[in-house]
């Protein structure tokens, strides 16, 4: 307990945690719920930090992983929904049987899948590329080429995904009706919960030997190789962790919003993803947090005032903070206080001068 209290970024953890869980007595029900999807991408924020904040590694394709987290959700509460009967889309599209690949979904032990897909989807991938040290920029490119695949795949794939209009008319989950407001609330507090797991987990990577290593790839992946590491497996570990974060993320999402589509997958959401992270501070967790919850909350409020030019305010907004703050808001706020401690300081010197002169 001691250890977590001496840590600035776990106190400022705990009293985001603190406001989160009291929003509900201030929000409305429409707010909380919109809440409650910011904290799913928070989540989602954290996992790429991890991989790009602390392992110098820059995923431009993380929507994969979040979709495909968020579909193994939207496929179980779909067949919940049909009574496991086939879904109304593949009926439009004259399929009569219910395809092989839907079977599971229709048991809640599926949900295994949220982190199952995206986790072995990572490894392979990452085995592929980091076995042969493909890094910065072309890994970055694969990332997104892997992204145009699968939306390619999914749109291609109406009759068994839902084409362009994805996964939708979700009624129940486990039973409880969503469009109750109780069942609203309890999804919003089990973000929270997630979120809270999300961050301890990965704050106990970055903060034990293993931290210490991604660091070291980071800065010099030839130098941890010379001196007896292999950044492969590490690389590879983190990598995974990253996928299944998103894909947990993306499960949590889909109950709140209502639907899933291919769009979740594509280039432009995994590059929002990553300016979330370095707007709010990469390298540092909480940063991710703040910057995902900050920059969706403000292009909510931009959207509704200014429909038509919200994204250009979201691109200035990216621009300011690369050119002027690339530290991100938890630089900015660092750097605030250090200035406010170096001058209370610079004053305790000065009053200790001035008393012994007059002594």
């Amino acid at each position: 307990m001691k250890k977590i209290l001496n840590s600035p970024y776990n106190l400022v953890f705990l009293a985001i945690i603190v406001l989160l869980l009291i929003a509900p007595l201030f929000l409305s029900d429409f707010r909380v719920n919109l809440l409650g999807k910011f904290i799913a991408f928070a989540i989602l924020a954290v996992g790429i930090d991890l991989i790009w904040g602390y392992t110098g590694i820059l995923s431009l394709g993380h929507g994969v992983f979040f979709g495909l987290g968020a579909y193994a959700m939207g496929m179980y509460l779909k067949m919940e929904a049909s009574g496991g009967h086939i879904p109304d889309f593949m009926s439009w599209s004259g399929i009569e049987q219910l395809p092989t690949i839907w079977l599971p979904f229709t048991s809640p032990v599926s949900l295994i899948f949220i982190v199952l897909l995206p986790g072995v989807l990572a490894f392979v991938l990452g085995w592929l590329t980091f076995r042969n040290r493909i890094r910065g920029v072309y890994f970055s490119i694969l990332s997104q080429a892997l992204s145009i695949i699968f939306v390619v795949l999914f749109i291609g794939q109406q009759a068994y995904t839902g084409g362009t209009n994805g996964i939708t008319n979700f009624t129940t989950i486990f039973g409880y009706p969503l469009i109750l407001d109780e069942t609203k609330l309890a999804l919003y507090y089990i973000s929270i919960v997630l979120l809270g797991l999300v961050y301890i987990y990965c704050r106990f990577i970055v903060t034990h030997r293993i931290g210490r290593i991604l660091l070291a790839i980071k800065d010099g992946e030839n130098r941890v190789r010379f001196s007896g590491y292999n950044p492969t497996k590490y690389k590879i570990f983190v990598y995974v962790s990253s996928a299944v974060i998103a894909g947990i993320a993306g499960a949590i999402f889909v109950p709140q919003v209502g639907i899933i589509s291919p769009a979740e997958m594509g280039i432009v959401p995994s590059i929002e993803m990553v300016i979330w992270v370095a707007i709010g501070g990469r390298g540092t967790l909480i940063g991710a947090i703040i910057g995902a919850i900050c920059v969706n909350a403000l292009k909510s409020g931009i959207s509704e005032t200014f429909p038509e030019i919200w994204s250009y305010f979201i691109g200035l907004a990216f621009i300011i903070f690369v050119l002027y703050m690339p530290s991100g808001i938890i630089g900015v706020i660092k750097k605030y206080v250090n200035k406010l401690s170096l001058n209370e300081k610079t004053k305790n010197v000065v009053t200790a001068l001035s008393r012994h002169t007059i002594q």
